[in-house]
């Protein structure tokens, strides 16, 4: 049995693939290599070549699979549909092109959750027939990947979107077919919004087919949750810390990975502000490193 770890461009601040703050590509996939990774995720697309026959070769030049990729639009809104199909569409022309596998849908942040991100109890939500519509944009996105593209899809939580808190994520999960829509798990961001990472993953191992590690300072979660600070400005005050700084229990994560059978990519996902004055490639060994160091060995 096989876990994988790769890593992702948004370790390197990549979150908007048009952001002028972004490093290269090329010099993204060169960090990731030789940080020691062998998989890194396509990152937002547009910002890596969409055309197969330039994103072929350098991925091989570094020895580098492609993983996956993200749909990181506002699925929550309505008058945005065509801007979430058209990442939908092209997200998954890129990644089938490259044998990539897995397809993560995740509500982009919005301003009406922003102000409550990690507060549970104070954030909005939406009435029945707007989480309707929301749930059939999320499901009609994960059929195309998966009917028409044969890939794996699922969904993952994120700070500040409406699926954010645990019972909303059940909630969706409990309302589309497992079939079409799976679970990518971000320890991370279950953290951020007050959850046990692992509890939920004991309950819900089964349907998890894709990891992001991220690891959260309890200390600036306190801070941010507090001072209601925006999500990436909480990312520039280091919320998301290395991989065992953190409250995120990663031996008990990997025994429950390795317990249930799990096989494939673990990613690690380390947002960061790409205006600090921070060597992104140096964390990213760092954290490979402590994965070994508790046994997520790929040899």
């Amino acid at each position: 049995m096989t876990i994988r770890i790769g890593n992702a461009p948004c370790s390197w601040g990549v979150e908007f693939p048009n952001d002028p703050r972004n490093p290269t590509w090329q010099s993204v996939l060169k960090d990731c290599a030789a940080a020691g990774y062998k998989g890194i995720e396509l990152g937002p697309v547009g910002f890596m070549p969409e055309d197969p026959d330039i994103l072929g070769p350098a991925l091989q030049d570094h020895d580098l699979t492609l993983i996956g990729g993200v749909v990181f639009r506002p699925f929550h809104d309505a008058q945005a549909w065509e801007d979430v199909l058209d990442g939908t569409q092209r997200t998954c022309k890129a990644l089938t092109a490259h044998g990539a596998k897995h397809l993560v849908l995740i509500d982009s942040i919005s301003p009406r959750r922003a102000p409550t991100a990690g507060r549970a109890a104070e954030a909005e939500q939406m009435d029945q027939s707007e989480w309707a519509a929301f749930r059939d944009r999320i499901a009609t996105c994960a059929k195309i990947g998966s009917q028409e593209y044969g890939l794996t899809v699922s969904i993952h939580a994120h700070a500040a979107g409406f699926i954010d808190f645990e019972p909303e994520l059940e909630r969706l999960l409990d309302e589309i077919d497992p079939s079409i829509l799976k679970i990518c798990f971000d320890t991370g961001h279950h953290s951020y919004a007050g959850y046990d990472p692992v509890a939920f993953m004991r309950r819900h191992v089964g349907r998890i087919s894709y990891m992001h590690f991220k690891d959260i300072d309890p200390a600036v979660k306190a801070d941010v949750i507090a001072k209601r600070t925006g999500f990436y400005d909480a990312c520039g005050q280091g919320i998301f810390c290395n991989l065992g700084d953190g409250d995120v229990d990663f031996p008990a994560v990997r025994k429950i990975l390795l317990d249930a059978g799990f096989q494939g990519w673990c990613t690690i996902e380390q947002d960061c502000d790409p205006t600090l004055d921070i060597k992104p490639v140096d964390d990213a060994k760092i954290n490979r490193a402590y994965l070994r160091s508790i046994g997520f060995n790929e040899e």
